[in-house]
């Protein structure tokens, strides 16, 4: 029994010699195993990693600290759609709202016209990304069509990508996904139903296109605008920006203003008790160009207003406010 305590006790001192002579000529070592048990100790066991420091971040450089966006992530979408039927109460805005895009982009690739005659139960197609659709013309290139959008910096490799096409020339009449661009405002306005102004206050009492003639006599004719009630003296206002063209009188429209707009539109108010404004003069939308009469051809005090595009007599409700 005394011997065996007599070895123990020598195998002992022999470890605490050793610790010592390790200390002393490898104090680093020694440390390390220091700090270790005493993170072992004070986590239950567990070991506790140091901190990241500033050094070791400038060590391993950015490029390898910080992860970059996914190449992929940064090219053009391929395009896709989805079908979306639509219900009561829907309208182009609220739809384009609900897929996060814009409206003139819902408009143009499903070619609407109209977007007041949007249609329960109607299937639209909606595009992943914004965009408009273009139809190709006879020897068009992508060149020619990434410098028609040069403000909007679209590329050919992006129209390419976007559409999955390799050749750089269209065939006519083609459509191709634009991405990226939008429809201009004047265009947007005149399919959304808010281009121009109403020109006056009052009640619209007749309506654009064929009605039984007003003066007796029977018969039908074509009545090329709307008329818009309302008492003699009545300011009216010119619905859109625009220059004057004319300011005169015949036996049809009594005493009238003419206004020529932007794309194409003029627009034509009769039967004025009074006129406010020269040729030539440029107005502003709701500026006020004449007064409510009935000369002329009229049946009494109103506003006729008639809108033409390129030149063609066009339903002024349709674009009215």
């Amino acid at each position: 029994m005394i011997l065996k305590f007599n070895i123990f006790l020598r195998i002992g001192l022999l470890s605490l010699l050793a610790l010592c002579i390790s200390a002393l000529f490898f104090p680093e070592k020694a440390s390390a195993v220091k700090q270790e048990e005493q993170s072992m100790n004070g986590a239950g066991g567990a070991s506790i990693p140091a901190p990241f420091s500033t050094a070791d971040f400038e060590s391993v450089g950015p490029e390898t600290a910080l992860e970059t966006e996914p190449e992929a992530l940064s090219k053009p979408k391929m395009l896709l759609y989805t079908s979306y039927k639509v219900a009561g109460g829907d309208t182009i805005s609220e739809i384009a709202q609900k897929f996060a895009l814009n409206t003139g982009t819902i408009i143009s690739v499903n070619g609407i016209k109209d977007a007041k005659g949007l249609q329960i139960g109607q299937v639209l197609s909606i595009p992943n990304q914004d965009g408009i659709m273009y139809k190709g013309k006879r020897n068009d290139t992508l060149k020619d069509i990434a410098e028609k959008y040069k403000t909007d910096k679209i590329s050919i490799a992006e129209i390419q990508a976007v559409n999955e096409i390799f050749a750089d020339r269209l065939m006519e009449n083609v459509s191709l996904f634009i991405p990226r661009v939008k429809m201009p405002d004047t265009v947007l306005k005149e399919i959304s139903g808010d281009l121009f102004l109403w020109p006056v206050r009052g009640r619209a009492s007749d309506t654009y296109g064929y009605r039984a003639n007003p003066f007796g006599g029977g018969g039908r004719e074509f009545h090329n605008g709307m008329d818009i009630s309302a008492p003699t003296g009545t300011p009216i206002w010119a619905a859109m920006a625009g220059k004057v063209i004319f300011v005169g009188y015949n036996a049809s429209y009594g005493h009238h203003v003419i206004i020529t707009h932007s794309n194409n539109y003029k627009t034509l108010y009769a039967h004025m008790s009074a006129t406010r404004v020269n040729w030539g003069a440029y107005v502003g939308a709701g500026e006020r160009i004449g007064d409510v009469g009935s000369t002329g051809r009229s049946t009494g005090p109103h506003l006729h207003f008639t809108v033409y595009k390129n030149g063609v007599t066009v339903n002024p409700r349709l674009l009215l406010r």
